[in-house]
């Protein structure tokens, strides 16, 4: 087990990638604090997964949106379970609209969560970290378009690509202070969000035919990649992006 006896908090664990990786960091022997915004069901069948791996979880609700809520969160955090050494910023959203029809409201809120809430649950963390003179990893699940145009979801492009240049920046400024950070940009993963298209044949085969590798990937692939960067196998990489599509980046055509 690679991470044994590290605590990790994961935001936006209730379901899909999230959810993976609480299992995953818990089977690795990570205990887990399992972060949620509205699914408690979900929250609550992702802290069963970590318990079922015979380690500590816990159930932390949080609007990640607001400073004020990203500050009572982290100090949640670690009452719940002790001094956080993995903070893995996953929690994120989307709205689709053509450009000329996005609305400020959505704006705001895909931005807000998507790159205010891990900006600034990222400096509480190393905040705390300073605190006890203790280094500490950052993993941002971003996605391939931080790279990859995607007509209809421009608020979601620039938050991911907001993250890419978060990393480089941070990988700079943390690494006197003994902190890494890194991205991770997971392709067409098999998720609730992409029900929809999963049961959608003709969709999924014109998908499927722009990855390389043949076909969607699943939370666990991205959690491997997680508990990679998480691990002493990791400790010289920083401001880097991890993608995980299957080689879908470098060989996608939009369909129209």
């Amino acid at each position: 087990m690679r991470l044994s006896g590290k605590i990790v908090l994961i935001t936006g664990a209730s379901g899909g990638i999230g959810r993976g990786l609480a299992q995953r960091f818990a089977r690795e022997g990570a205990d887990v604090i399992v972060h949620y915004r509205s699914d408690a069901e979900g929250a609550i069948e992702a802290l069963r997964s970590v318990e079922a791996e015979g380690r500590r979880g816990a159930l932390l609700k949080a609007d990640l949106g607001s400073v004020s809520a990203i500050e009572a969160c982290m100090q949640e955090a670690f009452r719940l379970l002790g001094p956080v050494d993995i903070l893995i910023n996953n929690a994120g959203l989307q709205r689709a609209a053509p450009f000329l029809e996005v609305t400020e409201e959505d704006y705001d809120m895909v931005l807000h969560v998507n790159l205010r809430g891990v900006f600034f649950t990222t400096q509480r963390f190393v905040a705390a970290l300073q605190e006890r003179k203790a280094k500490g990893r950052v993993i941002n699940i971003s996605s391939v378009h931080e790279e990859l145009p995607f007509p209809d979801f421009a608020s979601y492009c620039l938050s991911k690509g907001g993250l890419r240049m978060l990393a480089r920046t941070l990988a700079i400024e943390l690494a006197p202070l003994g902190v890494t950070i890194n991205n991770i940009a997971p392709g067409a993963i098999r998720t609730p969000i992409n029900t929809s298209l999963l049961k959608n044949r003709a969709k999924l085969d014109a998908l499927e035919a722009n990855i390389p590798l043949g076909h969607v990937g699943t939370p666990d692939d991205v959690a491997g990649a997680a508990i990679f960067l998480s691990s002493d196998d990791a400790a010289y990489i920083t401001g880097t992006t991890l993608f995980v599509d299957g080689g879908l980046l470098w060989n996608y055509h939009e369909q129209h």
